[in-house]
């Protein structure tokens, strides 16, 4: 079962009674692998997210742990997915932006001069700038401002790993390794089975793969450079954790961007990934800010809802591939890149995967060496023993409406809209929304 974020966890990103629940109930349908949520390695706020970024967080990790390990069985495997993310900000007024924001210099009183054809503004005080740019409208402004202004202005502050101007930002490559390497080793001592790196969709390590990671340093331009502080990142926490644990990273086949990542991208980084000595290549698909759709006044902008992020999370809302395993030939092209290279390392697909049939089918034709099973998991935890157990005609199938993805940029907590609105008469059950909606699927009647 891949990564999931549920929004379940302090404000100050320890664990929760409702993480452990969730996880609890994953466990008990006896998935061979689950993974926790995508936890921040930097001792730094986000919300309600996990956090491994201090020891000071391992004691609720290593009660989760516990509660997996009980509630399964001792049958699944627990892994943590660990991530690092650079700052992005709610979009700002208008009002609010052109006052406070916006650093005006020289080269907006160069462009208002070319642009009114009134030299005038060449010696404008910054006041009588700020007013004018506020009142002016969109065209105008589009004449004026930068790129990157733009952004910040219609979307949203958001930081880049190419932004080596900011000293934070020019020194990743020297701070991740370690700060990486730490929250593995905690990983380790609170019990986890593995850790999976997440070089995936809209965060700072799937920056530097970008092939629009244009970075001058050494980190940027070329393939080569690009995988360099992945690769560094990788070798700093197999130092930490030992070669006798499971180290595995989740990245793009695809970015699904204009000049972004393609398949020969990941075939490459895949073979190198292998080579370095990963434990296993979970592959997914898109999820980028870069063709996001603007975000309301107020709010951040969500890397799930531009074509990138549909090929991310596909809903029933489709073409005539439908929402079903619309990963899996790149999956498959990666393994196949993997293997022909002379390594074995397992290859796993997501995505669209939803019943037994399928899932074998992509086995069997050795498309992947695993499967995983997410918005399939949420629908029905039980799945995984379900199958195993004959019962298959019980599962639960999953619609893929995605309400659960819709939670989810609402960062509101997780649920499914089969099983949610159901039996919220049960004693002892956990809800929100004024009792209108339960935290976990009912239990399995077996």
């Amino acid at each position: 079962m891949p990564a999931m974020v549920p929004w379940r966890a302090t404000e100050d990103g320890f664990v929760t009674k409702e993480n452990l629940d969730w996880y609890r109930r994953f466990a008990e349908g006896q998935p061979g692998v689950l993974v926790v949520e995508a936890t921040g390695v930097r001792d730094i706020p986000s919300g309600p997210l996990l956090r491994i970024g201090h020891d000071r967080f391992l004691p609720g990790l290593r009660r989760l742990v516990e509660t997996v390990s009980a509630a399964s069985e001792g049958e699944t495997k627990l892994f943590i997915q660990i991530i690092d993310f650079l700052s992005v900000k709610r979009r700002p007024e208008r009002e609010k932006y052109f006052a406070r924001f916006l650093e005006v210099n020289q080269r907006h009183r160069q462009r208002l001069a070319e642009v009114t054809a009134d030299s005038g503004w060449l010696n404008a005080v910054e006041a009588k700038v700020r007013e004018f740019l506020n009142e002016a409208p969109d065209d105008f402004i589009d004449r004026v401002l930068d790129a990157r202004e733009l952004e910040s202005l219609r979307f949203g502050y958001r930081e880049h790993v190419t932004d080596l101007e900011l000293p934070h930002v020019r020194e990743l490559p020297q701070v991740l390794p370690s700060i990486f390497a730490e929250a593995a080793g905690r990983a380790r001592n609170a019990g986890f089975d593995g850790v999976e790196l997440h070089y995936a969709h809209a965060y700072t390590m799937a920056g530097f793969l970008s092939a629009l990671n244009n970075r001058d340093d050494g980190y940027g331009g070329s393939r080569e450079n690009r995988v360099r502080l992945p690769l560094e990142v990788y070798r700093a926490v197999r130092k930490a954790v030992g070669d006798d644990y499971v180290v595995g990273v989740r990245f793009l086949g695809d970015e699904v961007i204009a000049g972004g990542n393609d398949i020969d991208d990941a075939n490459y980084f895949g073979v190198e990934f292998a080579r370095a000595g990963f434990d296993f290549l979970s592959i997914s698909k898109g999820g980028k800010f870069e063709d996001a759709q603007q975000p309301k006044v107020g709010q951040a902008v969500y890397p799930y809802t531009g074509q990138s992020g549909y090929e991310c999370m596909p809903t029933v809302l489709s073409d005539e591939t439908g929402p079903f395993g619309r990963s899996v030939p790149l999956v498959a092209a990666i393994k196949r890149a993997v293997n022909e290279a002379g390594f074995k390392t397992p290859v796993v697909a997501t995505g669209g995967i939803s019943t037994f049939e399928q899932a074998e089918a992509i086995l069997r034709a050795g498309q992947a060496d695993i499967v995983g099973l997410a918005r399939q998991a949420l629908a029905d935890p039980d799945w995984f023993i379900k199958v195993k157990l004959g019962r298959g005609d019980e599962v639960r199938r999953c619609t893929y409406t995605n309400y659960c993805e819709a939670l989810d940029q609402a960062h509101r907590p997780v649920t499914c809209k089969l099983w949610d609105r159901f039996e919220l008469d049960e004693p002892g059950i956990a809800t929100v929304d004024d009792g209108r909606r339960r935290l976990l699927a009912p239990k399995w009647k077996a």
